[in-house]
């Protein structure tokens, strides 16, 4: 690893404004700046509008920032904030920690246990559609199967309902308003017309799903969704309101398919150039498990977690000003080479880590107190899915996925398709 430099008092390494005006000019995605700007062994950046952002790669660096510095360290204003309202991604201060301690038993420990059987429901769904489309020897999107899924799996878990058509329509209009997002806190903020009327059409299902759900409620007693939850909260905590229990199951809508149908869909993508893997992995639980771990190291879905600090700080013993944003790139961490020999190489392989990895090395869902509360969620239902279909199929992509796009988060350019055979 690298050593630890002397750097007390000194500022990051910017780039020069040349450079980043540019930047600007070619229209290119914010990663290729931050890919100028990133220099391995020390905290670098650009000014933008006045503006500081320090880049933040080093796995040390990243577990103080957000393993050590949760209070120090803060989330300025959120990308997300007008699909997610004041949900819990995007709550601050005491209103977080209230919120996140009421949902945290159902997506820890034990508490995962209560979604198997929404998981297993949905991806027997998926598994169906394949085998109808081998009979017929039809190709399939997977990536819309895998959103399909993960938007199922959410929502049997938010109100103990599977999904219908409909209902999918209308939320998985979420990707493309996460799409339209900017990708990084000095974004623009304003938005089509026509996200703003996805964004309404959104409202009205979950406020119709909550109106169907208090009058169960009223009837049945409480029941075991997220959704009955959030309305025995709202009988003791005046908090909770129509509006924050709808802000509420947007954060977990979003934060519910989205990494993960876009994990599966990567998975597919990079199993798809190495079949032996894929043979390897069929029927086999842990390979399942190390390719997803794989995939997620390549393509962290939260490619980039933007802070800011408030006051005067040092990181490292490099000088923080004021109103600096600091920008934590796990993409970017995780294709470390002291690290992850051969980064850009696709190997599950790697996981389990044959030894510790350094604090802030891997964090495709996070570390520190705003770490993902659905992680066991998340790596339970694409275990189960992926397992399911490469037990079952084999599968051969029929044209690219398209590039990365680098936008709120990770995802592939378009459609997957391919053709799926049953196992003989």
């Amino acid at each position: 690893m690298r050593s630890h430099c002397v750097t007390d008092g000194m500022s990051p390494a910017f780039l020069g404004d040349e450079a980043v005006a540019a930047w600007t000019a070619s229209g290119a995605p914010l990663v290729d700046l931050l890919r100028q700007a990133h220099t391995p062994g020390r905290l670098t950046g650009f000014r933008r509008g006045g503006r500081a952002a320090v880049l933040v790669t080093e796995p040390r660096h990243v577990h103080q920032v957000l393993g050590l510095g949760g209070d120090r360290y803060v989330k300025r204003s959120h990308r997300a904030r007008p699909l997610l309202g004041d949900g819990m991604l995007t709550a601050t201060g005491e209103a977080w920690r209230s919120q996140r301690k009421l949902l945290q038993a159902m997506f820890t420990g034990r508490g995962i246990q209560r979604w198997e059987h929404h998981i297993e429901g949905a991806a027997a769904c998926v598994v169906d559609r394949w085998a109808e489309r081998a009979r017929r020897g039809e190709p399939t999107d997977i990536a819309e199967d895998v959103q399909f899924f993960t938007v199922d799996t959410i929502w049997r878990s938010l109100t103990d309902r599977p999904l219908d058509q409909e209902t999918y329509v209308d939320l998985a209009a979420v990707q493309d308003i996460v799409a339209a997002l900017p990708a990084d806190v000095g974004g623009a903020t304003a938005l089509p017309t026509e996200v703003e009327a996805a964004i309404g059409a959104l409202d009205e299902r979950m406020l119709r799903a909550l109106a169907d759900a208090r009058v169960r409620h009223r009837a049945d007693g409480a029941g075991a969704s997220v959704l009955d939850r959030l309305l025995d909260a709202a009988g003791t905590d005046p908090a909770y309101t129509d509006r924050l229990i709808r802000d509420e199951l947007v954060t977990l809508l979003v934060a519910g398919y989205e990494s993960s149908a876009r994990t599966l869909t990567w998975a597919f993508v990079l199993l798809d150039e190495h079949p032996e893997i894929m043979e390897r992995a069929a029927g086999d639980p842990r390979a399942v498990e190390a390719v997803l771990s794989e995939t997620l190291r390549l393509y962290p879905t939260g490619w980039l977690l933007p802070r800011h600090s408030p006051a005067d700080e040092t990181l490292d013993g490099w000088a923080i000003p004021a109103g600096t944003d600091l920008l934590v790139c796990p993409y970017l961490t995780h294709r470390d080479p002291e690290v992850w020999p051969e980064p850009e190489t696709f190997d599950p392989g790697r996981f389990p880590a044959r030894s510790p990895l350094p604090p802030g090395a891997y964090l495709p869902f996070g570390i520190g107190p705003r770490a993902c509360l659905g992680t066991r969620f998340a790596m339970r239902e694409m275990e189960v899915l992926l397992g399911a279909l490469l037990a079952r199929f084999t599968v051969e992509t029929t044209g690219p996925a398209g590039e990365a796009v680098f936008g709120i988060n990770l995802r592939p350019a378009g459609p997957l398709h391919a053709r799926v055979r049953e196992r003989t």
